[in-house]
């Protein structure tokens, strides 16, 4: 997956993000449109690529390779890091990992920051795979810290960890943070006071860090984002998308909390159903980005039973036990086998997989960004372009994606709607790629919009699917 990059969500985003810093890594501004604005995806970790590919000279889709491999090392190494604080158990990482890549339910699901093996394959390039990684370092580090009382310098660099993890992706930050307190909260014996004070400390360094990060203000995201819209789908068909970690982790995680009420993993599973519920009950289903939260402890908790009872259990406890974990885990992986077909080519899938569900992948735009100059406007409708073309490169009129800080969004979105709409006149048209200093147009060969053969436009490349290049030659 790291050679391949699989290419369908947000991959040109991130890529759109290089591209911007590369140009201009003080004052980027917008990723995906041409103006003057701050981004939260400027963070310490995507300045740092932008740094590597001005150093390397290497392309932004190199970089994006090299970042999906940083990714997969820092998830696989934080889930062996954290598994180590509660068990030693021979068996208990190799399980962790198969849990984390399988146990989810019967239907397909693939989310940025939820590390199943479709979205592993799909997102490892994004800010939010290594974000997670490091959260689970942080949590690992964290116990340690706590059950050790390391002294305020360790706290201060786990707190400037923290804020890292926050900026690199915030979504993935908050289910840090659900992390930190049920750490806090499950620790045995209870901390002491001058562990609890080192700990506020180190809290007190990310918030520092935070509101002195110059990219953009992390609180201002705090307030409305227009995001909930697009999370709405998290909260659809939970029984078929999750059942299989909700009945066996969650019976994983009973069996953990018989034992002790103050377990971690029953914690953060608390908190993070505590908050995607709130988010379903009053609309903000952006809140329900903390899914990982719920679904980890889960996974975590049933490879961490599976372990010890392999160990310590009788006969037929252990396999009872290991019998059910390895069905779950076979369900779970035919559920995502159709993730084969992003690495092979078809013939070589093996027949009983080439109907297996897989989400579809994107096409990638080469045809027309050869074409496109960076820093190029680019007018269009299209729903793939608009989300793939800014990696090249170039800009669209109107983003792909809400933006907190992009204050004439709505006006560019409505721009793009009249330039298309069938009875928008020719003159209107020709204001709008004026007002907005567009020089390229990617539209469908008789669709809406001005027609090739206006003398305003040539054609400059034709595409699949009907799509076709104009560049604007007169407005």
């Amino acid at each position: 997956m790291v050679v391949r990059l699989p290419w369908s969500g947000d991959l040109g985003m991130h890529g759109a993000v290089l591209e911007r810093l590369r140009t201009d890594l003080l004052h980027p501004g917008n990723p995906l449109v041409d103006a003057d604005t701050p981004s939260p995806y400027y963070s310490p970790w995507t300045v740092l690529l932008a740094l590597l590919a001005g150093v390397t000279g290497w392309s932004t889709f190199t970089v994006l390779r090299l970042a999906g491999l940083a990714g997969l090392l820092m998830l696989g190494s934080g889930i062996r890091a954290f598994v180590r604080t509660f068990s030693r158990a021979r068996t208990a990482v190799p399980l962790a990992l198969l849990c984390v890549l399988l146990l989810y339910g019967v239907r397909l699901f693939a989310w940025s920051g939820v590390p199943g093996l479709t979205s592993l394959a799909l997102t490892l390039a994004y800010p939010s795979t290594l974000a997670l990684g490091m959260a689970l370092h942080l949590w690992a580090l964290l116990r340690r810290a706590v059950a050790h009382a390391w002294r305020l310098p360790a706290f201060v660099g786990l707190g400037l960890l923290l804020a890292v993890v926050l900026l690199v992706h915030p979504f993935t930050g908050a289910v840090a943070v659900l992390g930190v307190a049920a750490v806090l909260l499950g620790a045995r014996p209870w901390p002491g006071r001058t562990v609890l004070l080192r700990a506020a400390a180190g809290g007190t360094v990310a918030v520092a860090v935070l509101l002195l990060w110059p990219y953009y203000s992390f609180f201002s995201l705090l307030g409305p984002s227009g995001l909930d819209a697009v999370h709405r789908p998290l909260y659809d068909r939970l029984p078929q998308k999750f059942c299989l970690a909700a009945l066996l982790g969650g019976a994983a995680l009973v069996l953990r909390l018989r034992r002790d009420r103050r377990d971690p993993l029953v914690l953060l599973c608390a908190l993070g159903l505590a908050v995607f519920a709130a988010g379903g009950l009053t609309g903000h289903y952006a809140w329900g980005r903390v899914l990982p939260a719920v679904l980890l402890p889960a996974q975590l908790a049933l490879a961490l039973e599976t372990a010890r009872a392999a160990e310590a259990a009788g006969p037929r406890r252990r396999r009872v036990l290991a019998g059910v974990t390895a069905a779950a885990l076979l369900a779970g992986a035919w559920t995502q086998a159709g993730v084969v077909s992003y690495v092979l080519r078809r013939e070589a899938v093996p027949p009983v997989l080439r109907g297996a569900p897989a989400i579809a992948l994107w096409p990638r735009f080469t045809w027309a960004a050869r074409r496109l100059p960076a820093g190029a406007t680019v007018l269009t409708d299209d729903y793939y372009a608009l989300r793939v073309l800014p990696a090249y490169g170039p800009y669209t009129v109107a983003p792909a994606y809400p933006d907190v800080f992009l204050r004439d969004e709505k006006q560019r979105r409505d721009a793009t709607r009249r330039y298309f709409a069938p009875a928008t006149s020719r003159a209107e048209r020709l204001g709008i790629l004026k007002e907005f200093g567009v020089r390229w147009v990617l539209q469908k060969s008789g669709g809406s919009g001005l027609p090739q053969d206006d003398p305003a436009l040539r054609t400059a490349a034709r595409g699949p699917g009907g799509l076709a290049l104009l560049e604007v030659v007169a407005r």
